[in-house]
């Protein structure tokens, strides 16, 4: 019979360091598909995870784009809800304290029409208790002014990153767009204006058009493109921008089992983030953090950096 005793030194490690931001497991969710987290507060344990990436928030409330904004695709889903949030002021007042309360690791995902936006943001989140980091949204592909421009070019995502960094004491996360021709080249440009970490990939940029009414299914024209469909795309993605920075990777994009989550992590990620499947189950991220546990279990990994593909 296995002692007590020899059955813990089996369970695996899961610790993941994200540049100075240490958390107990690399399982996330994402941010803009778990709200301010106090939403799923009754489906799930959000203790369990790594941390919670909340919803985009912006220095005053956005209303975001008209109806429709989500169309189901095949394996996937398009939205353009254009960053709908409470803003700033809001955030720290009505929705930073839940999550303090509950001492949930938390990880705020930070956008701006300009680098003095994005400035201004970082300064008012600096400091705060409930704070881990900030992931800084340069590549939302369905907003019509900001966020695109910067995450496509790379002085201008190296100029936002440095302001970010310099403007606050937190850790700096960059969130990446797959709407480039050379996502290592914007990797290379963060990681150079001092980013702690990147997160890759946000949505693609997709549409749909509704055939009988002839005009675009979405009010916004064009949405981001969502789920299984793209994760390929972004674990070939993971991969390149591993194996060409020296800061930490965290990996997003159609995640939605542990299979999938060990992709991402075998490309080179230290970290996944679960978007699309939480809305399709609560508890993905929760099932997918068990089945990695037991995959390593199963097959003698001690610790997450051991399941890279070693070059």
């Amino acid at each position: 019979m296995t002692s007590h005793t020899e059955k813990e030194k089996k369970e695996p490690d899961l610790k993941v360091k994200l540049g100075p931001l240490i958390l107990k497991n690399p399982v996330l969710l994402a941010s803009g598909t778990c709200g301010y987290g106090k939403e799923l507060k009754d489906l799930i344990d959000l203790k369990r995870l790594g941390a919670i990436v909340v919803k985009g928030i912006s220095l005053e409330p956005r209303k975001g784009n008209p109806p429709p904004r989500i169309h189901e695709t095949p394996c996937g889903l398009l939205n353009a809800i254009g960053l709908e949030n409470v803003g700033l002021e809001a955030f720290k007042n009505e929705k930073l304290p839940w999550l303090r309360e509950h001492k949930l690791r938390t990880i705020v995902n930070i956008l701006g029409n300009s680098v003095a936006e994005y400035q201004k943001m970082a300064e008012g989140l600096s400091g705060l208790e409930g704070v881990d980091a900030i992931e800084v949204n340069i590549s939302c592909p369905n907003v019509k002014e900001g966020g695109v421009a910067f995450g496509t070019d790379p002085r201008a995502a190296n100029e936002v990153t440095r302001a970010v960094k310099g403007a606050c004491d937190l850790p700096v996360i960059v969130k990446l767009s797959p709407n480039v021709t050379d996502i290592c080249e914007i990797a290379r440009a963060v990681e150079d204006g001092g980013a702690d970490c990147v997160s890759l990939i946000n949505t693609i940029l997709g549409m749909a058009i509704d055939i009988e009414k002839r005009r675009p299914v979405l009010g916004n024209v064009f949405g981001g493109l969502s789920g299984p469909a793209i994760r390929p795309v972004a674990v070939r993605m993971v991969w390149q921008v591993a194996r060409t920075v020296k800061i930490p990777v965290i990996g997003i994009g159609g995640i939605s089992n542990f299979q999938d989550a060990l992709e991402f992590l075998m490309a080179g990620a230290s970290a996944i983030q679960v978007g699309t499947a939480t809305l399709v189950d609560p508890g993905a991220s929760e099932k997918i953090l068990t089945g990695i546990v037991d995959f390593m279990v199963r097959n003698n990994y001690s610790s997450i950096g051991e399941l890279k593909i070693r070059d």
